[in-house]
């Protein structure tokens, strides 16, 4: 299997390599927050490309946000998703292929308040960025279809 590439974030690689090298015994638990690992395969290069990103489980599903930090433009690993939603995912020493899908608009207000209250700095990004954040949910060996943006 081809080794993916990390986040190029100082920070976010090394809690990536942490969560690896422990098999998330060293990173699932990030300052308090749950954290996966995420792997998509790049839109433009086809290497794939792995990040670490906050969760939170709704109904079998991880549930995560395309964030950015408050940002204008959405994450590289949400554009990425977008192109390819088969990902893989890895939630403390379990891992899963998945596959991912942008949350249906009746189903966002509960996603939303769900992962708000597992990081509640998300309502202050939302208020901050131009645009409106994704929620994307991920289903270990579901069979969602990515939905249009």
């Amino acid at each position: 299997m081809t080794e993916p590439v990390d986040n190029p974030e100082s920070w976010v690689a090394e809690h990536i390599r942490r969560y690896a090298e422990s098999d998330g015994a060293d990173g699932h638990d990030y300052l308090g927050w749950p954290t996966l690992l995420l792997t998509t395969r790049g839109r433009r290069s086809g290497r794939l490309r792995r990040t670490a990103l906050i969760y939170g489980r709704d109904e079998g599903r991880f549930v995560i946000v395309a964030s950015n930090g408050g940002k204008p433009q959405d994450p590289a690993w949400y554009r990425n998703l977008l192109a390819d939603p088969a990902v893989s995912i890895q939630v403390g020493p379990d891992r899963y292929d998945a596959t991912a899908a942008i949350a249906p608009r009746d189903e966002r207000p509960h996603l939303w308040a769900l992962m708000a209250a597992i990081f509640p700095q998300y309502d202050a990004y939302a208020r901050a960025a131009p645009r409106e954040i994704p929620v994307v949910l991920l289903r270990p060996g579901g069979s969602y279809v990515s939905l249009p943006t």
